[in-house]
């Protein structure tokens, strides 16, 4: 059941974040403008990841470009990162910021314009098409650039939580490379 779960992910999170994104204006209502918009970037987040991994296409374009052949991405991993790695990351991100403070929204803000950046680097380094470039754009930055500024609005950004939201987000990404780079010299 586990193994279906790995290969599967990716369906059942665009179906998920198409509901998610339906009920956005209903479980939202009355919630600060940080703190919603912050919600939203987990549906955009997982219609994202249905470009990104249908057909296991990250995966197969990380492990023929960059790994030359060698399984830098394992099904396992890349389960790994995106449930507990991106909606446990922005699932803890809006809780700390309705119990803490609105500022760490920021680390779900990060998280998205990152992978967003990434994934235009990447396109722009190859000089071509890699699996979520196209949602980057399109959902990511528009989606990212609005919840920055409205946890600015909201006075939740502060140079310690844009400190913390930028760390939490970079991290996560360079714990990502550092992966590959192991996965690569494992096999030199």
């Amino acid at each position: 059941m586990l193994d279906r779960l790995i290969g599967n992910w990716v369906y059942g999170g665009f179906l998920a974040g198409v509901l998610l994104l339906v009920l956005g204006p209903v479980l939202t209502a009355g919630w600060p403008e940080s703190l919603a918009a912050a919600y939203l970037l987990l549906p955009v987040y997982m219609l994202h990841q249905y470009e990104e991994h249908d057909g296991d296409r990250f995966r197969r374009f990380a492990n023929e470009t960059i790994g030359h052949g060698v399984e830098v991405l394992s099904r396992g991993y890349v389960f790994l990162v995106n449930i507990p790695g991106v909606w446990g990351t922005i699932a803890v991100s809006l809780i700390l910021a309705y119990a803490v403070h609105p500022g760490f929204t920021l680390i779900a803000v990060y998280l998205v314009l990152v992978n967003a950046l990434a994934h235009i680097g990447q396109a722009i380094k190859m000089r071509r098409y890699n699996p979520g470039l196209i949602t980057g754009i399109v959902l990511f930055l528009p989606a990212g650039v609005f919840a920055l500024i409205a946890t600015q609005r909201g006075g939740g950004g502060t140079l310690a939580m844009h400190v913390i939201g930028l760390a939490v987000a970079i991290a996560i990404h360079a714990g990502i490379v550092a992966h590959v780079r192991r996965r690569l010299h494992a096999h030199a």
